[in-house]
């Protein structure tokens, strides 16, 4: 397990900051470890406090977790590795998204829902990093209170694990030419304005972006200086201690 003390930092308590601060971070030259703890962390808070979490990866044919936020999701990540059958390890490998409901009554995984129902957990999800990622890999957050990951905060997990794609995208061994970080810059800041947009709205990535392209046509302006004037209003917004009203 890696913790980094960014894991241990106080955290945003809204979707729109926490979408802002993990924009700054994706253009900053920080270890991959960091980066992937704060996301993890930054999940947890957001999409439940009581809840663990980690960022698996796969590094040549073996999983490891990165980041975790506690000893909990660690172990039973560990224990998906050792064979257990389990959803992070399906999400890494599938790239879909995976969950337990409810560890109590869970038929798909019933030996890892049992240990996880021992470790106090009571529902899972784990969604895979997309494939810009270029690398197999997955967030997984689990929950110790009662109830289960409803729709939007899977749609929310979505956009976390999109972030943590683009940290690895970010550290791959190849140096990329000018064009390339130019293009790689322009789509994390759209990503953070959609990840704005669905905790704003409770709607999904996909209605996210259409929202852009949408305001993008209607004003004539480049989608990326639509999503850079509306993160950096939420950045504005933060560092002032305020609330962004309005927007796309």
């Amino acid at each position: 397990m890696v913790v980094h003390p960014d894991v241990r930092r106080v955290v945003p308590g809204t979707p729109e900051v926490a979408f802002a601060e993990l924009g700054r971070v994706l253009l900053e030259a920080r270890p991959l470890p960091a980066t992937l703890g704060l996301v993890a962390r930054l999940a947890a808070a957001i999409l439940d406090p009581t809840a663990e979490a980690s960022v698996t990866l796969s590094r040549d044919g073996r999983l490891a977790s990165i980041g975790a936020t506690g000893p909990r999701a660690a172990r039973l990540d560990e224990q998906q590795y050792a064979g257990i059958p389990g959803p992070c390890v399906d999400a890494a490998r599938t790239g879909g998204t995976v969950a337990i409901e409810d560890t109590a009554t869970e038929r798909v995984y019933p030996e890892f829902a049992r240990a996880a129902a021992r470790a106090g957990v009571t529902a899972v999800l784990a969604v895979g990093l997309p494939p810009g990622a270029r690398i197999g890999g997955a967030l997984t957050l689990y929950r110790t209170a009662a109830g289960r990951f409803g729709p939007v905060a899977v749609e929310l997990a979505r956009a976390f694990a999109g972030y943590a794609a683009g940290a690895v995208a970010a550290v791959q061994p190849r140096q990329p030419t000018r064009e390339a970080r130019v293009t790689m810059q322009s789509r994390a800041v759209i990503e953070q304005a959609k990840g704005v947009l669905m905790a704003r709205h409770h709607c999904s990535a996909e209605e996210a972006f259409s929202r852009l392209a949408t305001e993008s046509q209607r004003t004539n302006r480049k989608l990326r200086d639509l999503a850079v004037d509306l993160v950096t209003a939420v950045q504005r917004a933060d560092v002032a201690g305020g609330t962004v009203a309005g927007g796309t």
